[in-house]
């Protein structure tokens, strides 16, 4: 349980939820574990089987304040709010804000501004722990051509230019991907390119699988902040397409997706009878292998990192929920830019 930027975040199993006054009391196994003053909260995120009392569910609708919950996978399932909420006007902003060329460019800026650096880290931690003087050079060659490209964000004033910066550096990071592997991992898991649509090996298999979670809980943090997820910015707009979803995932990839896949590798704790071979040259995780990832992915969740602007250790699980909180800021105009999550 942690409140951060105004918002109650209910994160233990099972938490009963009731008013005592004019204050939140959490309760679970019947022990008190937190007790909040009702004023001093924007809005509530519960996830799991969490109850909350009518009367604080009553109480919390006559001042205004909304409450989302999420499955325990962090899956957004249903938002409830009194009569009068600032959900149209958020969406009105974030409308607008799209319609806006300089906001919106400057908003998808920030975005791979955040991606290409968290990827730097990534390249940088590998070169830092390798042991191998060629990885190292190869690592550390990547991380400052990454260094390069983000200095030319700002100097990329269209949507075109942006996204061909910003699949070079793409390409840049994943043809070092390799050296972040350990030795004794490369015969088995060998990766060319990044592929998608269909994946062509376990790596592939393995990355779409981690990023198509990373996407449903985004999707779920703007949800639950109550801003579309298919408005977005850098990514274009199409039919079905989770456009901010996927713009908000990109800060994510490196430090939580890529991390993890290459630590199930490294690890030896996904192994090549996990995946199957489908007719095309499609790779997949099989069932055994999918359990796997996500039983390890949840684990990562709940790991704390020090966020930079709140100064204080978040779990990996709600990094999504405090940024969508401060995209929604940066949108109602509440703060001078977006700034997204930079691992240090």
């Amino acid at each position: 349980m942690k409140q951060l930027l105004n918002t109650l975040y209910v994160t233990s199993p099972d938490a009963w939820l009731r008013l005592e006054g004019e204050t939140i009391v959490v309760e679970v196994e019947r022990t008190k574990k937190l007790q909040v003053p009702l004023h001093h909260l924007g809005g509530i995120v519960v996830f799991g089987d969490t109850i909350l009392t009518p009367k604080l569910l009553g109480r919390c609708m006559e001042i205004g304040l909304g409450i989302a919950a999420l499955d325990r996978n962090g899956r957004f399932m249903y938002r409830i709010e009194g009569p009068i909420s600032g959900n149209v006007l958020l969406r009105e902003a974030q409308h607008q804000s799209r319609r806006e060329f300089p906001k919106s460019l400057k908003l998808a800026q920030s975005f791979i501004a955040g991606k290409l650096q968290n990827s730097r880290q990534v390249l940088m931690r590998g070169a830092r722990e390798s042991k191998s003087s060629e990885d190292r050079s190869i690592l550390q060659f990547a991380a400052k051509e990454l260094a390069s490209a983000i200095q030319e964000i700002p100097k990329k004033q269209t949507f075109e230019s942006l996204r061909g910066l910003e699949g070079d550096a793409s390409k840049t990071y994943f043809s070092a991907f390799t050296n972040l592997i350990r030795q004794q991992a490369r015969p088995t898991f060998s990766f060319v390119e990044r592929t998608r649509r269909p994946p062509r090996d376990p790596i592939n298999a393995l990355l779409s699988f981690l990023y198509t979670l990373l996407t449903h809980d985004c999707r779920a943090a703007l949800e639950g902040v109550g801003l579309d997820p298919q408005i977005g910015f850098f990514h274009s707009l199409r039919s079905g397409r989770p456009a901010l979803a996927l713009d908000t995932v990109e800060e994510f990839r490196a430090i939580i997706a890529d991390r993890l896949a290459l630590t199930l590798i490294n690890r030896e704790q996904i192994q090549p009878a996990d995946f199957e071979k489908r007719e095309g040259g499609a790779v997949y995780l099989n069932e055994t292998g999918r359990k796997t990832v996500i039983a390890e992915y949840q684990r990562r969740k709940q790991e704390e990192v020090k966020h930079p602007l709140l100064k204080t250790p978040v779990p990996y699980g709600l990094l999504m929920h405090l940024q969508a909180r401060l995209l929604a800021r940066t949108l109602r105009d509440e703060t001078e830019g977006y700034l997204p999550f930079l691992l240090k």
